[in-house]
């Protein structure tokens, strides 16, 4: 049995103002903080345009926290894992949210095994959310931050118990993001105006996802657009330029606005159809993960919950039923709009995520 100590955290240090801050936080109360840098970008000539700035911008604020730095090249597991999913998703025609893929499988992985290698009873992040433990049933839950616009809970739905009975949150307690700025200021730290991180880390904020899935394989060719009926409206220019929900760039004119309502990966083409068929009342998911509910019990009686079809969205009032080969059925008492294959639902209720999956 490893012996780990209590007041000992290892911190997700990315160099960004929301992870310095939470060391900050931490600090304060006490804990005995490590960093640790992710590097999820390869070396070398294979490599392309890196941000070998990452790395400088951890250590220095590691520096100015007077705090030790761990350097993880994760690279390789993080090529496998996230970036091979994100491309072959995107040729498909679906939608992945990469951090979604990283989080259990990379990121949060590697706080685990560094903090057991550094004795250290607890893992950190910057994200905005909470957890809840359930005394009544020993579960822990990852749970809704107190700021709600930044709140990040939706990211977070696919760790493990053991990952979340060890992770502290300390942003939590931060109720908007100026004051994180001021605290950094505070403490006389250099990135305290940095901006916030780019959406995707792994992509140069100078090229675009179509840019970097186009440089490591073969994209979808063009294609037809097509109405509901499988009707030829005419030509697309592959797959990849295209999302659900989109209406501008469409290169396409029909006389009247005209919305990207599904991509058919399978036989590339491009469906396209007015606003009102974007709205859908029900929801399929698979690869679910479910906490504190027996399966069987759900599929006999199903579950009310409120439940997220992406990051943005604001949780809507649905039920969930459990069908016969695993998927769950999510019922919602309002149409969404723009449901994306690819893109994950998550399950609250009230303020704990219950669960989730990805979006068929």
């Amino acid at each position: 049995m490893i012996s780990l100590k209590k007041n000992k955290v290892v911190l997700g240090l990315s160099g960004g103002v929301d992870s310095t801050a939470a060391a900050l936080l931490l600090q304060e109360k006490g804990y005995e903080v490590i960093g640790l840098y992710f590097d999820v970008q390869p070396k070398g000539k294979a490599a392309g345009k890196r941000d070998v700035g990452g790395p400088l911008r951890a250590e220095i604020a590691a520096q100015q926290l007077g705090i030790p730095l761990i350097y993880k090249d994760v690279s390789s597991e993080f090529n496998r894992v996230v970036i091979e999913n994100f491309c072959s998703e995107y040729i498909k025609g679906r939608t992945p949210n990469p951090c979604i893929v990283c989080n259990p499988a990379v990121k949060f992985k590697t706080l685990i095994q560094a903090a057991d290698e550094e004795g250290a009873k607890y893992i950190a992040t910057g994200h905005y959310a909470d957890t809840y433990m359930d005394g009544e049933s020993g579960l822990w839950y990852i749970k809704r931050a107190c700021n709600a616009k930044k709140d990040q809970s939706y990211m977070l739905y696919r760790l493990d118990q053991n990952t979340v009975s060890r992770l502290l949150l300390p942003l939590n307690e931060i109720e908007e993001k100026e004051r994180v700025r001021q605290l950094t200021r505070e403490h006389g730290l250099k990135n305290a105006d940095a901006k916030d991180s780019q959406e995707i880390c792994f992509i140069d904020e100078a090229s675009d996802y179509k840019e970097f899935i186009g440089k490591r394989c073969s994209t979808p060719p063009e294609g037809d657009f097509v109405d509901a009926e499988g009707n030829v409206l005419g030509r697309h220019k592959g797959i990849l330029n295209y999302t659900i929900g989109q209406r501008k760039g469409l290169g396409i004119a029909l006389g009247k606005p005209a919305f990207v309502t599904d991509i058919d990966g399978d036989c590339n083409r491009v469906v396209l159809g007015e606003n009102g068929n974007l709205f859908t009342t029900q929801v399929i998911s698979d690869s679910n993960i479910l906490l504190g509910r027996d399966f069987g019990a759900m599929k006999a009686h199903g579950l009310t919950i409120e439940a997220k079809i992406r990051y943005a969205a604001k949780p809507s009032e649905a039920r969930i039923d459990m069908l016969e080969d695993g998927r769950i059925l999510t019922t919602f008492k309002e149409p969404q709009r723009a449901v994306t294959p690819g893109q994950s639902i998550v399950f609250y209720q009230e303020d704990l995520v219950i669960g989730g999956g990805f979006i068929e």
